[in-house]
């Protein structure tokens, strides 16, 4: 069946959940054969130590494209009919899946359409074109841009590709943990982030059909946990809001066939915080040296929330497609957060020598400046004070808070400076 709409009809979903079967699993998994990388597991001491568990990392973000996506775009596409690929094939995004798109097509010599919104950071776009496809920037926001594809696939007769709502799509995505298991034979569970549902939907069908043992858990932002909402309600549901670091993962109303394979096979959902995404993306970084961005990371932030521990778990790092500023500004977020990096104000007497006085408490309280802001004219109250911010490294909220009284205990009084606002 052909998906030009974001839903199913439910006769349809309940006829292809009850459908598919491992025989379809083990199609993808050939269909796929040589056109993916198969990305080794990362036993992590670190992660492993802080969760009580065996932890293995799934760096997806070492796929081909940087993500898991073209895995069910390969999928999707390779089992068109030769009329169909002769049409061509059409898709909107702004991330991960366009990439997806534009490489499968690219090896199957299948002509790609991707709609991106016009507000599509210029690298995203030169990856989708490097890879052959033709990209239509429209609109402002990824609807725009969804609606003006569905204009074309109607126009032309291109097939369409959705990301995520689409069985052949959520099959190929379920080939990782096919490559999980085949690596690790007596796994225990299995994290994975969930946007739209389609991943979590193939890696937990994937997995009861070939070792209904283990347990698939699947991983949300609290801002956008769409498909928890939706298993919570008995039925799909369309969010408020979706703002969250982990953008692939901003999604506002599950998928109708993700929904169904969700119910049936995935067995819980753990949703995780903006600092929780932020502090898992910084150890990985720290520890791991590997790059991913906010939703690759969903599956570490919540091993913390495991309710088992001695357990042998595969943490799905889903993928690494972030620009360099977006990962600056997350790190910082994480460094404040963990109590890395600490802003203050303090008034000190316009006279030679207060600045020496700080900078010698600070340097023995072993704290090291990154940042000053000296101003005299922002004092309203005294003519004879000036206005000193200091922005400095620290080791932990236990290392502030000693500073911090040393600085009173000098008889400086100062404001903290919440940068996270």
């Amino acid at each position: 069946m052909e998906e030009n709409e974001k839903t199913v009809a439910q006769d349809d979903v309940s006829k292809i959940v009850e459908a598919t079967t491992i025989a379809d699993v083990y199609r993808a998994d050939k269909q796929l054969a040589g056109i993916v990388k198969k990305t080794r597991l990362i036993a992590s001491d670190f992660f492993s130590e802080q969760s009580g568990n065996e932890v293995f990392l799934k760096p997806e973000n070492m796929q081909h494209t940087g993500a898991f996506k073209l895995r069910g775009a390969y999928n999707k596409i390779s089992q068109l009919t030769a009329e169909e690929k002769s049409r061509g094939v059409i898709t909107s995004s702004a991330g991960n899946h366009a990439q997806g798109v534009a490489f499968a097509a690219q090896k199957l010599g299948v002509k790609a359409v991707i709609c991106m919104p016009a507000t599509t950071p210029i690298l995203k776009v030169e990856a989708t074109k490097a890879y052959g496809a033709e990209v239509i920037l429209h609109g402002d926001s990824f609807d725009d841009a969804y609606a003006h594809s569905l204009e074309l696939q109607q126009a032309h007769g291109y097939v369409y590709v959705h990301p995520f709502n689409d069985r052949e799509v959520l099959l190929g995505q379920g080939t990782t943990a096919l490559e999980i298991i085949n690596e690790l034979k007596d796994v225990d569970a299995i994290l994975v982030p969930i946007g739209g549902g389609g991943f979590a939907s193939g890696v937990a069908l994937a997995t009861k059909v070939v070792s209904p043992h283990v347990k698939v858990i699947g991983v949300e932002p609290e801002n956008a946990a769409c498909m928890k909402a939706a298993l919570d309600a008995g039925k799909i549901v369309t969010l408020d809001s979706a703002d969250t670091v982990a953008d692939g993962c901003a999604v506002k109303t599950a998928g109708t066939l993700t929904f169904a394979f969700c119910q049936k096979y995935l067995d819980e959902i753990i949703t995780v915080n903006e600092m929780e995404i932020m502090s898992a993306l910084l150890s990985l970084i720290e520890k791991h040296k590997l790059i991913a961005e906010g939703a690759g990371v969903l599956s570490l932030a919540a091993l913390n929330k495991l309710d088992f521990h001695g357990k042998k778990v595969v943490a799905i790092v889903s993928g690494g497609n972030i620009d360099i500023s977006t990962l600056s500004g997350l790190i910082d977020k994480a460094l404040i957060a963990r109590g890395r990096i600490f802003s203050f104000a303090v008034q000190l007497p316009d006279k030679p020598g207060e600045l020496l006085n700080i900078a010698k408490i600070l340097s023995e309280e072993n704290a090291n400046v990154v940042r000053l802001d000296h101003n005299q004219a922002l004092v309203t109250n005294s003519f004879r004070k000036v206005l000193l911010g200091v922005t400095i490294e620290t080791n932990n909220h236990e290392h502030i808070d000693r500073v911090v009284k040393s600085l009173h205990a000098h008889g400086y009084e100062i404001e903290k400076i919440d940068l996270l606002r």
